[in-house]
């Protein structure tokens, strides 16, 4: 068998990974000769035992602490099979570094310590796997040797694992007892387990057919880049994720739903009739059609565009996720801000029970909805992988914090369509003679964010525009009345006030939004709904001693003494913006000086 099987293995901290890869390794005489000298002369441990894991242990850090922590990729080959396996952690703290293991592999050698039994961090590397799509699983039962090859311990830990692997749909399953230190039933079956009739490690990885189930239906190519070299070729370049494509098949634009026929395929740059999954080609179209980078071409493919849908993921970022938190989604070829607007449950590790949250916590899988600023091509992940994995990455930071998987498209996506009206913002704006805008004050309490915008729509009404003031407070005895002060809440709270603001500036209105907004990311979260040419962010820059010792509403002193909990600036965080277009200390700028700042630059954007 010459196929390639792509393998990863996993399980708990210090359960033999890398010893059993790199046993498996020496065993089978598949190391360089420098590679197989410089273990017999550098990698004995004190008792002159050779450590194998230092074949994959690659970094300093790992080597001191003897455990794995990026993912170690080895490529080999035997004369059946051509492998390529990708050594995960088992610490808790590298989950994030396992999903990306087992994000790549067709099969996962997960190792148990027979001494232990199944550990959580086995549990939820099963779960993982599962989740990533993956069928084929061995478990690797590890360190017979401590307890003198017991059959009895063995059959205990194989009907426990037996019991974990039932709720999966698992097409293939094999329990090994091994020994990754002394060698037995890595390479060759041990003499010194009798009881065990199967085969090897290895034999069963040069024998298994880890194929997926089913095929995907229909042709799937992510268009990565439009290629315009001249006036007289316009082609959409992408690897073939899934069927194959023909010259004169019709496909389907998503999301925009337009349809067009292949004229021309390129593969590798040579003229081609036909083309399959996995090349990298270029196909044109006989028609103009609204196909950019992120899109998708298909036919026949259970795919759809939508902006709603449910979710399995793995939270990887040490901040929490809560609801209404704005990331950038990465689906298949394209990028696009996005929030989870509602965590369904979490799921409980070790029985797979769906729980009640309002959080999720870093290395916790969880069922949540996520909305997406605009329509996108996307599929069930049990239909096609490359339209049904996802990523969310943290806006501020640039940093991976969750993966996952679409389970659903949401009904209510298809439901429902913008409408367009006869009446426009634009023409609302000239009836009006004004530029809408909104006027985005922020900062701390008492800084005088609403000293500020009352003098400013003054000043705006006597210049006869058409305004609308916004208050945080008046907001929230109203529109907000049902949100507190935690995280989730004052993320929805600014939510719902920009799309106020939004709506304002439909109509024509400049409107002027007074509120803390302490967190940099709903400012930037606000900025996107409103409109980055309609979004001007003043930060009002009082310093906290000031507005403490301004204290109108006596807030501070309630916070100080603990009876306000959350409150910005003395429990809960304020972040500055980084580019304001406006910055005042009311402290040290007169009020009549502030708003001549603002008024100038709105006179500005008009400019």
């Amino acid at each position: 068998m010459n196929t390639l099987l792509k393998f990863a293995t996993c399980g708990s901290v210090d359960d033999g990974k890398s010893t059993m890869i790199g046993r498996m390794l020496f065993d089978a005489k598949l190391l360089f000769t420098d590679q197989e000298r410089t273990l017999l002369l550098e990698g004995r441990r004190e008792s002159g035992e050779i450590d194998y894991s230092l074949l994959l242990d690659g970094l300093m850090a790992e080597r001191e602490q003897r455990i794995t922590i990026d993912v170690a990729y080895r490529y080999f080959t035997t004369k059946r099979r051509s492998f390529i396996v990708a050594d995960a952690p088992g610490h808790e703290e590298y989950t994030r570094n396992m999903a990306v293991a087992a994000s790549f592999a067709d099969l996962a050698v997960i190792l148990v310590d027979v001494t232990r039994g199944a550990a959580i961090q086995t549990r939820r590397h099963l779960r993982i796997c599962a989740m990533m799509g993956i069928e084929h699983f061995v478990f690797a039962v590890n360190k017979m040797d401590l307890l003198h090859y017991d059959q009895r311990r063995f059959e205990k830990v194989e009907r426990e694992l037996m019991r974990m692997a039932a709720e999966y749909e698992i097409r293939s399953l094999r329990i090994i007892p091994m020994s990754a230190t002394e060698g037995d039933n890595v390479t060759r079956r041990s003499e010194r387990m009798p009881w065990y009739v199967g085969p090897s490690l290895l034999e069963h990885l040069e024998e298994v057919d880890a194929r997926r189930a089913d095929a995907e239906e229909g042709f799937v190519l992510p268009v990565q880049r439009v290629c315009r070299p001249n006036r007289n070729f316009r082609g959409f370049q992408g690897q073939i994720e899934a069927g194959s494509v023909a010259v004169g098949d019709e496909l389907t634009a998503l999301p925009s739903g337009e349809r067009a026929r292949v004229a021309r395929i390129l593969n590798a740059g040579a003229e081609a009739e036909r083309a399959e999954a996995g090349c990298a080609v270029t196909v044109a179209l006989d028609g103009e059609i609204d196909v950019s980078r992120g899109c998708a071409l298909v036919r026949g493919a259970r795919a759809e565009a939508a902006d709603l849908f449910s979710a399995q993921i793995l939270w990887m970022d040490d901040a929490r996720l809560v609801e209404g938190k704005s990331y950038i989604l990465k689906l298949g070829t394209k990028s696009v801000p996005a929030a989870v607007v509602r965590i369904r449950c979490k799921i409980d590790v070790n029985t797979g029970d769906e729980v009640p949250a309002d959080a999720v916590y870093k290395n916790e899988m969880a069922i949540c909805e996520i909305s997406t600023s605009e329509k996108i091509a996307l599929s069930r992940f049990r239909d096609h992988r490359a339209l049904g994995a996802l990523i969310l990455i943290d806006r501020l930071t640039n940093m991976t914090a969750g993966g996952g998987v679409v389970l659903q498209v949401l009904r209510r996506s298809r439901n429902l369509f913008r409408q367009d009206m006869a009446v426009t913002r634009e023409f609302r704006a000239r009836q009006k003679g004004q530029e809408p805008r909104t006027v985005w004050l922020t900062g701390l309490s008492g800084a005088g964010k609403s000293a500020i915008a009352n003098e400013l729509e003054k000043r705006l009404a006597a210049m006869g525009r058409h305004t609308m003031l916004l208050d945080g407070d008046n907001v929230r005895l109203g529109l907000n009345r049902n949100l507190g002060f935690e995280e989730a809440d004052r993320i929805e709270n600014i939510r719902r006030i920009a799309e106020v603001a939004k709506l304002m500036n439909d109509a024509g209105l400049i409107a002027i939004v007074a509120c803390i907004s302490p967190y940099r990311q709903d400012r930037q979260n606000a900025r996107e709904i409103i409109g980055a040419d309609s979004f001007v962010e003043v930060y009002v820059s009082t310093p906290l001693e000031e507005c403490e010792r301004r204290d109108a509403k006596g807030l501070y002193v309630r916070a100080r003494s603990g009876e306000i909990p959350n409150f910005t600036g003395i429990s809960s965080p304020y972040e500055p913006p980084r580019a304001p277009a406006v910055a005042l200390d009311t402290s040290r700028v007169p009020l009549a000086d502030c708003v001549e700042a603002v008024l100038r630059a709105l006179r500005e954007r008009e400019a």
